[in-house]
């Protein structure tokens, strides 16, 4: 495989990407208003005088966490999306094509293109987050509760795979539907899981401490594979012009 060629593939999709508004509303606002929106409600609740309790406080903070495992979820699906079914739509993919590329040099160009931007904007947010989060929870704890190794683990771990798993995704929906819109709704259905898990942290079902996180990231690191399998069965240049219509 020549990586080049994938990062030439890569760098011609983020210019076309920064083309399109509602892909740049995604990367951004997301990200930006999870990162506020979270410590501006612990800070509501302390001023009404229901502040959570220091020895609560711990289990609701981890469980605001997993919400950067569920941004890097949802932002790649629009721009997953559109590399695939919105060249199609647009004729610039059979050029693409017919270049001497090989189907997995294409997909991880398109993989970049995609990972590229919600890691980016993920971890951008996850600072605001933790830095407004830190200022609002001080005065309970104490301390400063980030970083922490468990903040550490989902941003190194977690939200990459997470990440690859929206993507994968975008790819398997690329290949059964016709427009971008479609594909975009059905990859978007990969942070359903993520949603449920934080749920069940915030609830009590579950803890979202080190080691669940752990067993978690390996959970998804078996079905982010599985689903890379299925992904690069499914993207087969030969069969794109016939049967992707």
């Amino acid at each position: 495989m020549n990586l080049a060629k994938s990062w030439i593939i890569a760098a011609k999709d983020l210019k076309s990407f920064l083309r399109k508004r509602t892909v740049l509303y995604t990367v951004v606002v997301l990200p930006l208003m999870i990162s506020v929106l979270l410590p501006l409600v612990v800070e509501l609740t302390k001023q009404r005088g229901k502040g959570i309790p220091a020895a609560s406080l711990p289990g609701f903070l981890d469980a605001f966490a997993f919400f950067f495992v569920i941004i890097p979820a949802i932002v790649p699906t629009p721009i997953a999306s559109y590399s695939i079914v919105g060249e199609k739509i647009e004729k610039s993919l059979e050029p693409l094509l017919a270049t001497p590329t090989t189907d997995g040099e294409i997909l991880l160009g398109k993989f970049i293109a995609a990972f590229l931007p919600a890691m980016i904007a993920t971890y951008a947010g996850a600072a605001i987050f933790m830095t407004l989060m830190d200022s609002v929870t001080y005065g309970t704890l104490h301390y400063l509760f980030y970083p922490n190794w468990g903040f550490a683990l989902i941003l190194l771990v977690l939200a990459p795979i997470s990440a690859t798993l929206s993507v994968e995704a975008s790819v398997i929906a690329s290949a059964r539907v016709s427009d971008v819109r479609s594909a975009s709704q059905l990859g978007s259905l990969m942070f359903l899981p993520f949603m449920g898990i934080y749920l069940a942290g915030e609830i009590g079902l579950i803890t979202l401490d080190t080691n669940n996180l752990l067993i978690i990231a390996g959970v998804l690191a078996v079905v982010a594979l599985a689903l890379f399998r299925v992904s690069t069965a499914t993207f087969r240049r030969e069969e794109i012009l016939t049967k992707w219509k």
